[in-house]
């Protein structure tokens, strides 16, 4: 009987000691910002970019993804601690900057408490003076496009897209219709001008019921860079 309620004693100490063992605290401490060139957020498409974050020591081998979000901003909770942050090669219509703390593009992240920094990235082009607008049955746009990276790493334009879609959500996955400029079409990067036709379908029943607006959005497709530079979502009356 003592040796039964010894076991019985002993396995119940070692369940609340596994309990108390995985029973982590959550990550409380808050990191914000935008990735940005010169201040400026850079527009992206919804969750395809993303930066890692890697904590040195404690055995770890693998990093926590921080997903960037359209308008450019990110945000993540996270533990105290030192960590280097890393653009992965190939995220984002843009190249990463040299650090002069780490004379590479890995950045030196200390949090001890919320903090909000932006990260600085070099674009190969931006998107300027954009106006959108409904026009007759068209939504029509016209925009100025930027060469950033005029060095030996500059890329030109593949295309140029505009998106029309009934959500705010705006980008080569999430658009109900689209027009296409090609690249070598482009005479005048100072003054480009598209135009899209409003499908009827969308000023009648959408995916949110009846709306008499849509959401207009320009994307940059660069040769040889996987992801597109966006401009912000304008919301247009229809």
């Amino acid at each position: 009987m003592f040796r039964r309620k010894y076991i019985t004693g002993l396995l119940i100490a070692m369940t609340a000691f596994a309990c108390k063992k995985d029973n982590y605290d959550e990550p409380k401490t808050s990191f914000q910002g935008s990735i940005t060139y010169q201040g400026e957020a850079i527009n992206v498409a919804s969750r395809a970019v993303y930066f890692e974050l890697w904590e040195p020591g404690w055995g770890k081998s693998g990093s926590i993804a921080v997903e960037v979000q359209e308008d450019g901003s990110f945000s993540s909770l996270l533990f105290n601690g030192n960590y280097k942050l890393i653009i992965p090669a190939g995220q984002g219509p843009f190249r990463s900057v040299i650090n002069n703390a780490t004379n590479s593009d890995t950045l030196l992240l200390n949090l001890s408490g919320n903090r909000k920094m932006n990260i600085e990235v070099m674009p190969y082009y931006m998107i300027r003076n954009q106006q959108i607008a409904k026009s007759g049955t068209k939504a029509a746009a016209t925009f100025k496009l930027e060469q950033i990276i005029t060095d030996a790493n500059a890329r030109s334009i593949e295309n140029v897209y505009l998106y029309l879609n009934q959500t705010a959500i705006v980008d080569q996955s999430n658009y109900k219709v689209r027009t296409a400029l090609s690249g070598s079409d482009i005479t005048d990067l100072n003054n480009v001008a598209m135009s899209v036709d409003i499908p009827a379908s969308m000023s009648q029943v959408g995916t949110t019921g009846d709306q008499n607006y849509a959401f207009a959005r320009i994307g940059v497709k660069i040769a040889g860079v996987e992801d597109l530079l966006y401009s912000e979502v304008v919301k247009i009356n229809l």
